[in-house]
């Protein structure tokens, strides 16, 4: 294998990776190995024709595209090494020339990672946040435990209100034809919760258990099933059932029943000592943002977008894993929200390049200030984590490898960069 490398504005670079022509035949027979079943030549049973005459009856070219990805597979990963470069995208393949008994050669356009300018890191002067609570707070924190411990109760003798826990079925019809996925029975709808589109909620407002309705709407246009987007639909709808929470009274016998405290003063008190300790932490945490932020906005640096990219599809991933832990999955998720991979990718674009942004720059103070995780404070994390997972430590450094070990000493010296920044900025 034979490597070039040129660098590209904006932190872009193209590697010219050219692959003997030996191991590319050597990747053919590989890819003939892995097809010969699929051709069916006159006069030898299927899978026993020999390599040359499938290429004689059906071209070379077509073992060519298992031939190219084995290739690539095999010689990228020592390609990104020997480049010197520290890639942070997935590359952009291109063939360059793919020919039996020549080198095939392909490019790979990757984004490299920036180098950060750092501006005054040290000394940042930032508001203080003030873990203030007020008796707002505390009736908010009362209110949620008395929500908590509500009960439902069936109506039965008045119309549909906001707010109400309904149970309908429904049917949906476009241009007077159902559509896939416009009918349910038992459907639970909470009004004004907002999770069906446009004003369907509102107009179920008014209406009775066992009376039938039109609902009228409009699909978003960005919705997710093309053949839907923007268009009138009319759903044919039974209010089966009509539930409404039923809230505790407020009272020491209340209080009695969800604490240790037999007066609901007591409890409010109790409320509040824990409320103070929350909003402190929450205040630490705000400092931290605000000194990182400042420091963030104070440095400089050029992110290719293909660097943004890679960041969007890794917290998309991540979301669609959170998704499913809650039994959804990404197409019920842009269903039911109406949302759009494009659009959920534009939601996601800002968040993520803040995110490279504030690495990047805690990695150049790391590095500006020398700073190193402490061997003591790693091991001590290691066994943390053994103990969680009630595992022996070696055995969480065998799973975790020389990559997991590199990144966690890496992530403890960014952290250890955010303590310092506090440390030393002003809090006014």
């Amino acid at each position: 294998m034979s490597l070039q490398v040129e660098k590209l504005e904006k932190n872009m670079a193209k590697l010219t990776v050219e692959v003997p022509a030996e191991q590319f035949d050597a990747a053919l027979k590989t890819s003939f190995q892995k097809n010969k079943n699929k051709f069916n030549i006159p006069g030898f049973r299927r899978g026993k024709a020999p390599q040359a005459m499938v290429e004689k009856m059906y071209g070379a070219g077509v073992l060519y595209e298992d031939a190219m990805n084995e290739a690539i597979d095999a010689t990228y990963a020592a390609a990104m090494e020997e480049s010197g470069l520290d890639i942070v995208s997935r590359p952009e393949i291109e063939i360059v020339q793919v020919e039996k008994g020549k080198p095939f050669i392909y490019t790979a356009l990757v984004a490299v990672k920036p180098e950060v300018t750092l501006g005054e890191y040290k000394g940042v002067e930032v508001e203080k946040a003030k873990p203030e609570v007020t008796d707002a707070d505390v009736e908010a924190e009362l209110k949620k435990v008395q929500e908590q411990n509500s009960r439902l109760v069936t109506i039965e003798d008045r119309a549909v209100m906001d707010g109400d826990q309904t149970v309908i079925d429904f049917e949906g019809f476009v241009d007077g034809v159902p559509f896939e996925g416009g009918k349910a029975e038992a459907y639970p709808l909470t009004i004004g919760s907002h999770s069906f589109i446009d004003t369907f909620e509102e107009q179920l407002i008014g209406k009775k258990i066992g009376e039938e309705l039109e609902v009228n709407v409009t699909f978003p246009a960005e919705y997710h099933a093309k053949e839907l987007a923007g268009k009138p639909a009319l759903f044919k709808v039974t209010v089966q059932e009509i539930k409404v929470k039923e809230l505790p009274e407020l009272n020491d016998e209340f209080a009695s029943e969800v604490s240790e405290f037999e007066t609901l003063d007591e409890y409010k008190a109790d409320i509040r000592a824990k409320l103070a300790e929350t909003k402190q932490q929450q205040a630490t945490t705000e400092n931290e943002n605000n000194v990182v932020d400042k420091v963030v906005s104070n440095a400089s640096m050029e992110i290719p977008e293909a660097m943004i990219d890679e960041q969007v599809r890794e917290m998309i991933n991540d979301y669609a894993r959170r998704m499913q832990s809650q039994g959804i999955t990404m197409e019920q998720y842009m269903q039911f929200t109406g949302m759009t991979m494009d659009a959920l990718k534009d939601q996601m674009r800002p968040q993520a390049e803040k995110r490279i942004r504030t690495r990047l720059v805690l990695e150049a103070v790391v590095a500006a200030e020398n700073i190193q995780a402490d061997d003591e404070a790693v091991e001590a994390e290691i066994k943390k984590m053994a103990e969680t997972y009630k595992m022996d430590v070696d055995k969480v450094k065998s799973i975790m490898g020389e990559n997991g070990l590199k990144q966690m000493k890496e992530d403890m010296a960014v952290q250890e960069a955010v303590d310092f920044l506090v440390a030393e900025a002003k809090l006014v």
